[in-house]
């Protein structure tokens, strides 16, 4: 079933044709719609001639993440294999049955939403396929963002209620509404709001229940009951608890299992519901199952499932699955809900494509195998070197803390910034995560390899090793400003590994014909 207002108007599409057909070839100009040429009297702003880093902050939006200080520029005159992408190409960038999908529907028809369409139909199926059967209800939008503002507009109309249950350091979106439910964003702005209430994070390695405790999904459920509680005592009601299946931002957790169906059952009796944030862990990245919270039991089952970057391989597509109560609560508001573009017939198209990709290609069991292989190799250098506290993960989502001392676990946040640098100049970009920035992250593409888990490994192998012989305190550790990175000679083969989703200042316009670049 397609969320209220996605199917509720049966209009013809543009120029009095069907939905299905072609669209018009020639569109009017609307009133006050300039003609080409035509440009506003002042002056537009001119960023020729600055440095990357700077033009990008001037020009693309001051404040914009930057994972590297100087842009990557490697020489030569033919475009790579494979573009450099971040974590949100879960299949590969630039897949050509991904890229033929979106092309073909585009030569055909692309309009909003409110018009008919096969494809908005065929893929809420396939979708449908995947989840629970208690989650039959879709709403597509065009990010993770606005998925998880919709999933909370959701949970108020549902319960009635307006708070909301987060967890420490959580991340879930951009708009005004998420920065509010994200301790990561809002504790450097405007502060906690009094309708924002957070929990411990389930972290057993740095949280207040390790690995040496008995119980921890206990334990930490215990900590959101008490919230709830306080929260109750103070005469508030809880509208919903909102958590990332696989908390990312927070530094790769891994929840311990058992700990989301406690928590559900105390946010429940509270009158509030579930919401499972897979956005950057859903679509197979797990390995062991499609969904990250199925990592929790097959009986647990959120009462909304929020999905985003993976689901369209790059391409902005989003949704929302919810069960049949939550989006009846949701009609009766009489207040239709639209989206423009969200379940375009192209991103329908794209999305459909991603999921015959990886169903034709395995890529879940790919994704289990490989990530199996790389947790044990770098189990091997946690064994090796001191720095390296904990390796955690599942299937391709995989993070390695870096610690000063095994005692305290004190974040080794500069040691981290160093690493990534040098990997960078070995053409292996990697992030850092967590409250300390000293987590790295793997969540590469789906395709990552075995060759490639090796690739990757070996070099960090081999730069911790001249880190631990040559650079024994933070202070060596720090780095020239704005070093640029400079390629190979012509004819020396360089692999690019793009691991996690790292903001990079700027990406080359050309590629040595001898470099060997994948997205992962």
């Amino acid at each position: 079933m397609l969320g209220e207002g996605d199917s509720k108007t049966e209009p013809k599409a543009p120029g009095g044709r069907r939905a299905g057909g072609r669209g018009p070839e020639r569109l009017g100009r609307r009133a006050g719609q300039r003609r080409r040429g035509e440009h506003d009297a002042a002056p537009r702003a001119d960023f020729r001639g600055r440095r990357v880093p700077s033009a990008r902050q001037a020009g693309a939006g001051p404040g914009r993440s930057a994972r590297f200080s100087a842009p990557w520029r490697p020489t030569g005159a033919e475009r790579p294999r494979r573009w450099p992408c971040g974590g949100g190409c879960s299949v590969g960038h630039c897949h050509p049955l991904v890229v033929q999908a979106a092309h073909e529907q585009n030569q055909v028809l692309n309009t909003n939403s409110r018009y008919l369409h096969d494809n908005i139909v065929d893929y809420a199926q396939r979708l449908s396929e995947t989840l629970p059967e208690k989650l039959c209800v879709f709403y597509f939008l065009n990010s993770g963002s606005e998925a998880n503002d919709l999933a909370l507009r959701l949970a108020r109309q549902y319960t009635g209620h307006w708070d909301v249950v987060v967890l420490d350091h959580a991340y879930h979106g951009h708009l005004s509404s998420l920065i509010d439910i994200s301790p990561y964003k809002f504790r450097g702005l405007d502060g906690q709001k009094e309708w924002v209430h957070v929990a411990p994070l389930p972290d057993t390695y740095r949280g207040p229940y390790r690995e040496d405790h008995p119980n921890p999904a206990v334990a930490y459920a215990s900590e959101v009951k008490r919230v709830v509680s306080s929260v109750q005592e103070k005469g508030r009601k809880i509208a919903a608890f909102f958590a990332e299946s696989l908390p990312s931002v927070g530094g790769q957790i891994i929840p311990p299992a058992g700990y989301f169906p406690e928590v559900a059952e105390h946010v429940r009796r509270a009158g509030g519901v579930f919401v499972a944030d897979e956005i950057q862990v859903g679509f197979g990245r797990v390995g062991k199952h499609f969904w990250a919270f199925q990592l929790q039991g097959e009986d647990f089952v959120p009462d909304i499932v929020t999905m985003g970057k993976s689901i369209g391989n790059g391409h902005p597509v989003a949704c929302v699955a919810t069960t049949q109560a939550v989006a009846r609560a949701f009609e009766a508001t009489g207040v239709e809900y639209f989206n423009t573009f969200g379940g375009s017939p192209v991103s329908c198209a794209v999305g459909l494509a991603v999921l015959d990709v990886l169903e034709k290609e395995q890529l879940q069991a790919h994704a289990a195998c490989v990530g199996s292989f790389l947790m044990e190799l770098l189990g091997q250098q946690k064994a090796k070197h001191p720095i390296i506290g904990d390796i955690r993960g599942v299937g391709l989502f995989v993070g390695v803390d870096l610690i000063k001392d095994k005692a305290t676990r004190t974040p080794a946040t500069e040691e981290a910034d160093y690493l990534v640098s040098r990997l960078k100049e070995n053409y292996i970009l990697l992030s850092t995560d967590g409250p300390g920035r000293n987590v790295l992250k793997f969540k590469p593409p789906m395709c990552f390899s075995l060759d490639n888990a090796q690739h990757v490994v070996a070099k960090l192998d081999a730069i911790l090793t001249d880190m631990e012989e040559k650079m024994r305190s933070c202070e060596t550790l720090r780095l020239q400003p704005e070093a640029a990175l400079l390629s190979p000679p012509l004819g020396e083969c360089a692999l690019l590994l793009v691991l996690g989703d790292p903001e990079l200042g700027s990406l080359p316009s050309a590629v040595a014909p001898s470099f060997q670049t994948f997205c992962l």
